[in-house]
């Protein structure tokens, strides 16, 4: 080795800490928020909130981008294939989390090999409900009196197949053996106004969709599916409450980048959605629209992720559900 390639290798190293310090500090430009699910949806709209204080927290804006269809596969594939540079984060549903694989023959992505959990992010129940001019039932135990006793059994509507209010519903006339007919609507907007035609006789659906509708009356809520009562309709029963045990189902998720993001990056991401998880105002926010934010780790997520999935694969397989 001559002389000139010896300093040559010696100004490169001392070059080398100089240059890894001039790296710029993550963030540094806007990251894009991805919503596998259309706007104005309860995840876009939790989505959204959590996108405004993390703008604050990282410095750079958060962006929210809608990526709809197949039940999220679409958006939380765009997830998976993206730069893993932590520019690029997904909000999953307990869908896209726990029960797409079973529903759909062929998922283009691989949630445990090719996603990288950066915290749960949210949950809230869905609320069992009947039109009371269509259908008299004032309890649940009532409801499914009436359920048993009508010719040709009940209808029920979902915001489509395989979502958590379609199978919510197959679990519950499973269990009891009931009788009952699934109509898909595209959300509920549609599913609203058929209860109260009489089109349907009954739905479990979101909660944040029909709070205000429960106050005037033109709803009836039977029960919610959560463990305890829900506090924004404390006079609201749990399922097990209501006379039917061992049924708790809540609609949660989180936030997952691409499973090759270097771990300061995800974990300086999963911290700023611990602080916004944390906040009182973003709590305060949260309860307006009948959801709550959490916080777990991606660890815990992950788990819960895997815990649940036995539930909904044996819920599919007993309902025939199928997206193909």
């Amino acid at each position: 080795m001559n002389r000139r390639t010896l300093l040559g290798t010696a100004l490169g190293t001392l070059a080398l800490p100089a240059a890894l310090h001039a790296q710029p500090a993550f963030p540094s430009r806007p990251i894009r928020l991805i919503v596998p699910y259309p706007p104005g949806g309860a995840t876009d709209v939790i989505a959204r909130l959590y996108a405004e204080h993390l703008t604050g927290t990282l410095g750079q804006p958060v962006v929210v981008e809608n990526r709809p269809g197949a039940s999220g596969n679409i958006g939380i594939d765009a997830v998976a294939k993206a730069a893993p540079d932590g520019y690029t984060v997904g909000a999953g549903t307990v869908s896209n989390f726990s029960i797409n694989q079973f529903l759909y023959r062929s998922v283009p992505y691989d949630t445990e090999r090719d996603l990288k959990p950066l915290a749960l992010g949210w949950d809230f129940p869905n609320i069992a409900v009947v039109a009371p001019t269509k259908v008299q039932a004032r309890t649940m135990g009532e409801f499914i009196a009436y359920a048993r006793g009508k010719r040709n059994g009940v209808t029920y509507g979902s915001t489509g197949v395989g979502t958590t209010t379609h199978l919510s519903s197959a679990m519950l006339f499973n269990r009891l053996g009931i009788e009952a007919t699934h109509v898909p609507y595209r959300g509920a907007a549609q599913i609203q106004p058929a209860l109260l035609s009489g089109d349907i006789d009954f739905a479990i659906d979101g909660l944040a969709s029909y709070g205000g509708m429960i106050e005037s009356g033109q709803f009836r809520a039977l029960a919610v599916t959560s463990a305890e009562r829900w506090p924004t309709v404390p006079n609201v029963p749990t399922m097990a409450e209501a006379g039917v045990p061992d049924f708790i189902v809540t609609v949660w998720g989180g936030f997952v980048v691409p499973a090759a993001t270097p771990a300061p990056v995800a974990d300086r991401l999963s911290a700023a959605f611990k602080a916004a998880a944390e906040d009182p105002a973003t709590i305060e926010r949260f309860a307006r629209v009948g959801a709550r934010p959490i916080w777990a780790s991606p660890a815990d997520t992950a788990e819960r992720a895997a815990r649940e999935r036995p539930m909904w694969r044996e819920v599919i397989r007993s309902s025939g559900a199928t997206a193909d």
